[in-house]
């Protein structure tokens, strides 16, 4: 029986309201758990630890905190399931969908920190 469920990593914001603000009105997740200084979010089997960190310990916007990618089964469909909230954000933090040469359909999106999110599919061949 397989032992590990899930990576849920750790991320350093400097704005725990600003993150969970991204995290919940943006892009959909939920807040199963938080106290100051600390959130838990998840949706589906993707969960992150958001902990604030003191400025000195935060890069500056734009020298990316944390890139992950989020493989997903319709990466269409997560697009348009935030395309309503995404003029919230600056047009330059958001790119794609595109087909890469590497056989992947992607979206990106920056965070509020300076972070990049990356919804990932498979195209199949």
């Amino acid at each position: 029986m397989a032992n590990f469920i899930q990576v849920t990593p750790f991320l350093h914001v400097q704005d725990l309201d600003a993150a969970l603000s991204f995290f919940v009105d943006l892009l959909g997740f939920a807040v199963p758990y938080r106290q100051p200084g600390y959130a838990y979010v998840h949706r589906e089997t993707v969960g992150f630890r958001l902990l604030e960190a003191k400025e000195a310990t935060i890069k500056p916007r734009g020298a990316g905190g944390f890139a992950y990618y989020i493989d997903v089964r319709d990466v269409d469909a997560v697009v348009a399931e935030l395309t309503p909230r995404l003029a919230a954000l600056p047009p330059e933090d958001v790119h794609g969908p595109v087909d890469q040469a590497y056989g992947q359909r992607e979206f990106m999106i920056r965070a509020p920190d300076g972070g990049i999110l990356v919804f990932g599919q498979a195209i199949e061949k």
